[in-house]
Formats: structure tokens, C-alpha cells, sequence
């Protein structure tokens, strides 16, 4: 059987350790709110400027052409 360690309610606790103290903690979260944030903001831009669609001739799944397309023609 093993022993756990029991913390004693006793003992006073040091604030000063605590996750919320810590600034590299605030760091990281910073830096991941921020990346959310510019994530959020590509999807909205690319959402105004949408591609236009490539002229494809022949068949396609999904709208992806099934073949290559042939190469344009080089003057002899």
C-alpha cells in the first residue's frame, strides 16, 4: 500500500507561485489569442476576394479536372 503525501490545511500557502502570477503564462495566452484572432480575420478577408474559377474543359470530380490540360501550342 502507498503512502500519499496529504497536504495540511495548516500550512500557508504561497500566492506568489500561483499559475495566474506567472507572466510567461499571460505571454502564451496572449500570443494564442492573437493568432485566433488573425485566423478569424484571414477567413473574413479571403471570404470578400474569391478566386475566379479557372476555365476547365472536359471532366471533373469535385470540381477537379480529371486530366492534365495540354500545353499551349509553341510556334514551330
Amino acid at each position: 500500500m502507498a503512502i500519499r503525501p496529504t497536504r495540511n490545511d495548516d500550512t500557508p500557502r504561497d500566492n506568489s507561485r500561483a499559475w495566474y502570477r506567472q507572466g510567461i503564462v499571460w505571454l502564451g495566452a496572449a500570443i494564442f489569442a492573437a493568432s485566433i484572432a488573425g485566423c478569424v480575420w484571414l477567413i473574413l478577408v479571403a471570404e470578400r476576394y474569391a478566386d475566379p474559377p479557372l476555365p476547365v474543359a472536359g471532366q471533373q470530380i469535385m470540381k477537379v479536372p480529371v486530366a492534365r490540360p495540354l500545353p499551349p501550342a509553341s510556334p514551330p
